[in-house]
């Protein structure tokens, strides 16, 4: 089955949309650029999608999960990110620093470390290739 750029696009507006919703709605929201999708032709039934998550200053995302197939890396690509997973001590991340979440890993910090300067990551995914919702708040 070949992904076409309405599902990407469909995948990840659910990622936009879904990381929305926060309990905290006073700080601003990041952004979700879509970037990558291909089925990986030598794993199947996997996908690789990656998009660009842009914080602006003080920017964070709700706490969340995400697909149960979904192995994640993080890459730092500007600026400070701090994130906490599974209940790990959070932990600031600078630009060329990365980390990685286990399929069902609780992501439960993920926010700018700045109160003044953007940052933005790029997020890699390793999903099953039917999986839509890339993304979902706690509470959904």
């Amino acid at each position: 089955m070949k992904f076409t750029k309405l599902a990407l696009s469909a995948s990840l507006i659910l990622l936009c949309l879904t990381s929305q919703a926060s309990d905290n709605e006073k700080r601003p929201h990041e952004t979700v650029t879509p970037n990558f999708m291909r089925e990986i032709p030598n794993i199947p039934g996997k996908s690789m999608i990656t998009a660009v998550v842009t914080y602006p200053p003080k920017g964070a995302s709700p706490s969340h999960h995400h697909a149960k197939s979904a192995f994640i890396y993080a890459f730092v690509l500007e600026g400070e990110i701090r994130s906490s997973v599974d209940g790990s001590a959070p932990r600031i991340y600078k630009a060329g620093e990365s980390w990685y979440e286990d399929p069902g890993a609780h992501h439960t910090v993920s926010e700018n470390a700045s109160d003044s300067k953007p940052a933005r990551l790029l997020a890699v995914f390793i999903v099953d290739t039917g999986d839509k919702q890339l993304t979902v708040p706690d509470g959904q």
